[in-house]
C-alpha cells in the first residue's frame, strides 16, 4: 500500500518503505482516512475524600471523581466505587480489562478498610464477621478482621473483603449493632494508600502495577 501511494504522512504521499512516523505526533492517512493510535494505558491511585461522588458526573452538581479526572486531563475512569461518605483508595485507569477484574468478586481481590466505630466489637462479633453476616442481598463475610486501636469507648477496626457490594462494610458492622463513624479504604490487593494526602493522586509504581496485574490473573503488557 505504501509503494502504491495509498499512505500519507503529514499530508505528503510517502512511497519509500521504512519511512518512520511518530505515533501521536505525525498524522498518518491511508486512502485519506486518518489513523488514530490507541491511548497508552495509565494507572493512578487517588485518595478520595469523604463527600466526593465516585462518578464521572453528578446531576445534582456535587463534587465528583469526574471533576478530578478532568482537572488531571487524563483519559481515566474509576475502577470500582466508594460510597459518598467513605474516603480512601481508588484506582483510576483507562485499562478496561484490569478495572473489570478489580471489581468482579470472581477474582477475589481483597479491599482493606479501616473503620472508626462507636464501640469495640466483641470477639463473638468478630467471629460472626468472619463466618458471615446475613444481609438483605445475602450473607457477607470478612476475609480478615481485627481491632487495631481503642480510644475510650470507640475503636478502629481493620476489615478486608473480596466483594464490592453497595455499602457492604458499613452494613456488615451495623447489622451487629456497631455504628460506623468513619470509613477509609487503605488497600486494594497489594496496592496501599500509604501517606498519600486526601484529594491527592499519584501514578502506580511499576512494581505495584505488576503485583496488581498478577492478583487479577493478568500479565503486565
Amino acid at each position: 500500500m505504501i509503494s502504491e501511494g495509498h499512505v500519507q504522512v503529514n499530508g505528503r504521499v510517502v512511497t519509500r518503505l521504512g519511512t518512520k512516523a511518530v505515533a501521536g505526533v505525525d498524522h498518518v492517512r491511508v486512502d485519506g482516512r486518518l489513523l488514530k493510535t490507541a491511548p497508552s494505558q495509565e494507572y493512578y491511585v487517588y485518595n478520595k475524600p469523604a463527600g466526593c461522588m465516585t462518578t464521572m458526573k453528578d446531576p445534582q452538581g456535587r463534587f465528583c471523581v469526574g471533576d478530578v479526572i478532568r482537572e488531571m486531563g487524563r483519559p481515566l475512569k474509576p475502577a470500582g466505587r466508594l460510597d459518598y461518605q467513605s474516603s480512601g483508595l481508588l484506582v483510576l485507569t483507562n485499562d478496561g480489562e484490569l478495572a473489570a477484574r478489580l471489581t468482579h468478586a470472581r477474582y477475589g481481590v481483597l479491599k482493606t478498610y479501616v473503620a472508626k466505630v462507636s464501640r469495640r466489637p466483641s470477639e463473638a462479633m468478630l467471629r460472626t464477621l468472619r463466618r458471615g453476616v446475613p444481609l438483605s442481598d445475602g450473607k457477607a463475610a470478612a476475609a480478615k478482621v481485627r481491632v487495631i486501636r481503642e480510644a475510650g469507648s470507640k475503636a478502629w477496626v481493620e476489615i478486608a473483603i473480596s466483594e464490592g457490594r453497595n455499602r457492604q462494610v458499613r452494613r456488615m458492622l451495623e447489622a451487629l449493632g456497631v455504628r460506623v463513624e468513619k470509613l477509609r479504604r487503605v488497600a486494594i490487593g497489594p496496592v496501599e494508600l500509604g501517606a498519600l494526602p486526601s484529594g491527592g493522586a499519584r501514578r502506580l509504581e511499576t512494581s505495584e502495577l505488576r503485583a496488581l496485574s498478577r492478583a487479577v490473573g493478568l500479565e503486565l503488557r
